[in-house]
C-alpha cells in the first residue's frame, strides 16, 4: 500500500476510541485485544500522527478510583512527553453506562443531570491539565424513541442550561477551552436532540455564551441525514462556528459505519478537502483546527489492519490536498469556474448604495430584462466543472 507520509504541520488526530476500538458490536463479541494508551501513542507517533483525543472513559474505566485514574493520566502524560504527541480535544462519555440510559444533560431523571455535569467538570479539570483547547459534546443519548416520552422543549432548556453551566465553568476557572457539539441525527437513539449542523448553529445562538461554543461536524453524521457535509462546514465556517472536526466515510443513508476517511462518498471528501485547505472559490476562510479522524478499523482486522487503516486516513486526506491544490491551479479550472459565474456570486447583488427605491428604477433588472434567453440558452457549464474536478481526482489531469 502507497502511502503519503504526514508530518505534525498537518495536524492529524485520532480517537482513542478508533483505533482502540476492539471489533465489538450489537451482533458480535470483540475481535482485537484492548488497545494501551502508551502503545496507542508509540504506534500514532511512528505513523507521524500529532495528536490523541479521547474520552474520560476510554482513558481510565468508569468508576475508577481517584488513584486509579490518576495513575493513568501519569501514563498518558508520560507517553506524551515520549512520543511528542499532543491532546488537542477531550471529551466526556455520558453515553455507554446504564446511568445514562435516558442521557446525560437532558435525562428526565434531575439525579443523573446532576451526575452528568459533575462528571463534565472533572473531565473539564483534565483537559485544561492537559492542554486540550476543545471540549467536544456529542449527545449520544440525548434524545428519545417514543415521542411522549421526553418534553423537547423542557430537554433543550435543559441542554442549554448545562452548556451555560460549563461556559461559566472554564471562564471563572480561567481555562482556555472552547466548546464543540457535534450533531447526530439518530443511532444509539431513535432520535437525537441537535441532530444537525443547522439545529445546533440555530441552539448555540440561545447560549448566554455563544463566542465559547462551535461545531464538531462529523462527516457520516450529516451524511446520515441525507445532507451534503462539505456544504455543511462551509456553513460553519461562514458562522466562524468549525471549532473542530470529526473525519471518516460513509456510504448513504444507513447505520453510522465510521469508514476510513474517503472510503464512502469520494467526491464529497475531494470537495470537503478542497474547502478546508483551500477555502472558497474567491478565497477563505480555511480551517485551521486538527483533522480529527473518528473512525473504526473494520471488525475484520487484525492489529496490524488497525494501523494500516489509521496510515490510510491520512494518506488519503494528502491524496486529496494534493488534488485540490492542482484543480485548483488549473487555467481551465479558473475559466470553468468563470464561465459558470461561479466567482460572480460574491458580487452583491445591489449596487454600492442602493434599496428597494433603486432596484424599482432600475428597468434593466425587470421591465427589459430578457427572462427568454435562458430557454436553450445561456447554461452554467457545471457539467464540464465536474468534469474537471472528476479529472482531476482520478489524476487524469
Amino acid at each position: 500500500m502507497t502511502v503519503r507520509k504526514p508530518t505534525s504541520a498537518d495536524k492529524f488526530s485520532f480517537g482513542l476510541w478508533t483505533i482502540g476500538y476492539s471489533g465489538a458490536d450489537p451482533f458480535g463479541t470483540p475481535t482485537r485485544d484492548h488497545l494501551d494508551v502508551v502503545d496507542a501513542l508509540e504506534h500514532l507517533a511512528e505513523l507521524g500522527a500529532w495528536g490523541l483525543s479521547f474520552h474520560d472513559d476510554d482513558l481510565f474505566a468508569f468508576g475508577s478510583t481517584d488513584a486509579e485514574r490518576r495513575r493513568q493520566i501519569d501514563r498518558l502524560k508520560q507517553g506524551l512527553t515520549d512520543t511528542g504527541l499532543v491532546v488537542p480535544m477531550i471529551t466526556t462519555n455520558l453515553f455507554s453506562q446504564p446511568v445514562f440510559k435516558d442521557g446525560g444533560f437532558t435525562s428526565n431523571d434531575r439525579s443523573v443531570r446532576r451526575f452528568a455535569l459533575r462528571k463534565v467538570l472533572r473531565n473539564l479539570d483534565l483537559a485544561a491539565e492537559l492542554g486540550a483547547k476543545t471540549f467536544v459534546m456529542w449527545g449520544g443519548r440525548e434524545g428519545a424513541e417514543y415521542d411522549a416520552a421526553k418534553d423537547i422543549r423542557a430537554a433543550l432548556e435543559r441542554y442549554r442550561e448545562a452548556v451555560n453551566l460549563l461556559g461559566d465553568y472554564v471562564t471563572d476557572k480561567g481555562y482556555d477551552i472552547r466548546f464543540a457539539i457535534e450533531p447526530k441525527p439518530n443511532e444509539p437513539r431513535g432520535d437525537i436532540l441537535l441532530p444537525t449542523v443547522g439545529h445546533a448553529l440555530a441552539f448555540i445562538q440561545s447560549l448566554e455564551r455563544p463566542e465559547l461554543v462551535g461545531l464538531n461536524p462529523e462527516v457520516g453524521h450529516e451524511q446520515m441525514a441525507g445532507l451534503n457535509f462539505a456544504a455543511g462546514i462551509a456553513q460553519a465556517l461562514y458562522h466562524g462556528k468549525l471549532f473542530h472536526i470529526d473525519l471518516n466515510g460513509q456510504r448513504g443513508i444507513k447505520y453510522d459505519q465510521d469508514l476510513v476517511f474517503a472510503h464512502g462518498d469520494l467526491f464529497n471528501a475531494f470537495a470537503l478537502v478542497d474547502l478546508l485547505e483551500n477555502g472558497r472559490p474567491g478565497g477563505g476562510p480555511v480551517y485551521e483546527g486538527p483533522r480529527h479522524f473518528d473512525y473504526k478499523p473494520s471488525r475484520t482486522e487484525d492489529s496490524a489492519g488497525v494501523w494500516a487503516s489509521a496510515a490510510a486516513n491520512m494518506s488519503n486526506y494528502l491524496l486529496l490536498k494534493e488534488r485540490a491544490a492542482a484543480f485548483r491551479a488549473d487555467p481551465e479550472v479558473k475559466a470553468a469556474l468563470e464561465a459558470a459565474k461561479v466567482t460572480e456570486l460574491s458580487v452583491q447583488t445591489l449596487s454600492a448604495g442602493e434599496g428597494w427605491e433603486g432596484l424599482l428604477a432600475d428597468k434593466s433588472s425587470f421591465e427589459e430584462f430578457d427572462s427568454a434567453a435562458y430557454f436553450n440558452g445561456r447554461g452554467f457549464g457545471f457539467v464540464v466543472l465536474q468534469q474537471l474536478a472528476t479529472e482531476h481526482l482520478l489524476g487524469a489531469r
